[in-house]
């Protein structure tokens, strides 16, 4: 694997927050980062492989620190690793043997820790743990209904959970949950390995993209300790306030929330379409019906978590795209 560099200018060394991530949801709202993969591609990177921008783990790390580095100092406080499209059988495909993968997967822990080194203040790592059909890479995270039982999601989450558990984040990010029934395969997993989760479904309307009622999914987390938050991420912002309201009452818990652009993926052309509608105003609304831990997720870039931060008095700063 190629080496991973110390960053330019970090602000502290790079080493887990003063405090938990619950202990801060407790004091106030968090802000997390935003997309990714669209961070990459303004910094020149070709994410067209199935692996994603997993790939850079491998053969551009250097791209991905830059990436979480442009969001950590726009203002973010949680930054979510580039594990989302990593699986063992996946890096199988690319000829990565298991002791590679696995290396790999901690590699993504690590860059998120070095990025957040550039600030001094407290900087969150979450580890991505994606669904199943973001491995498949044809969309299917947005359908869920799979064809497998929870045993066999059990089963293929079970190793990506335990490798990145191995890394020491400080939260476990199980995102964009399209249905119930994995959602369930990871929370059981994600108890086997101690560390605090959140659990975010991805939404259309009242219901997963599975079609399950908000109500029923949400509670499955109800009474979970290990859980610090449950919302949603990977949707339509018009689709947040509806969700944070049920998640709120259902579950309890500080809701997480991190919606899309409000451009449409064409998994088929593998593009968007359609024009943004993210709102960082909408924060408020968000807020008020019970979100703490709030960001962008696909094709919200780093100037929208500076506008956030400010409105949050995060103190964060507009920054250009980082080239590649």
């Amino acid at each position: 694997m190629s080496p991973v560099h110390d960053s330019p200018g970090s602000g502290r060394p790079a080493g887990p927050p003063s405090r938990s991530l619950a202990g801060a949801l407790d004091a106030g709202t968090v802000l997390l980062d935003g997309g990714l993969s669209n961070q990459l591609e303004a910094q020149g990177c070709d994410l067209s492989d199935a692996l994603w921008s997993a790939r850079l783990l491998s053969d551009g790390p250097e791209q991905i620190e830059a990436a979480h580095t442009a969001y950590v100092r726009a203002g973010a406080q949680v930054l979510i690793t580039a594990s989302y499209q990593a699986s063992f059988e996946g890096f199988r495909r690319h000829g990565f043997g298991r002791a590679e993968a696995a290396g790999l997967f901690a590699r993504s822990v690590e860059l998120a820790r070095r990025a957040a080194g550039a600030v001094d203040r407290d900087v969150w790592v979450a580890a991505s743990v994606g669904p199943y059909g973001a491995v498949t890479a044809d969309g299917a995270e947005y359908r869920g209904r799979y064809g497998l039982t929870v045993r066999e999601l059990e089963r293929f989450h079970r190793p990506r959970i335990e490798a990145l558990a191995a890394a020491g984040p400080d939260v476990l990010a199980l995102e964009t949950v399209p249905d119930l029934d994995e959602a369930q395969a990871l929370l059981r997993v994600a108890g086997e390995c101690g560390l605090p989760v959140w659990l975010s479904y991805t939404v259309a309307g009242d219901r997963t993209r599975a079609g399950q009622r908000l109500e029923e999914a949400f509670s499955l987390v109800r009474g979970n300790e290990q859980v610090v938050a449950a919302g949603a991420n990977c949707c339509d912002p018009d689709d947040v306030v509806g969700a944070v309201r049920v998640a709120a009452e259902v579950t309890g818990k500080w809701v997480v929330v991190y919606p899309n652009s409000g451009e449409r993926w064409d998994a088929k052309g593998r593009t968007w379409a359609g024009g943004a509608t993210f709102d960082p105003g909408q924060v408020r609304a968000w807020q008020d019906t019970g979100a703490r831990l709030v960001g962008g997720c696909c094709r919200v870039g780093p100037p929208v978590i500076a506008e956030l931060a400010a409105l949050l008095g995060k103190g964060g700063r507009t920054t250009e795209p980082v080239e590649g």
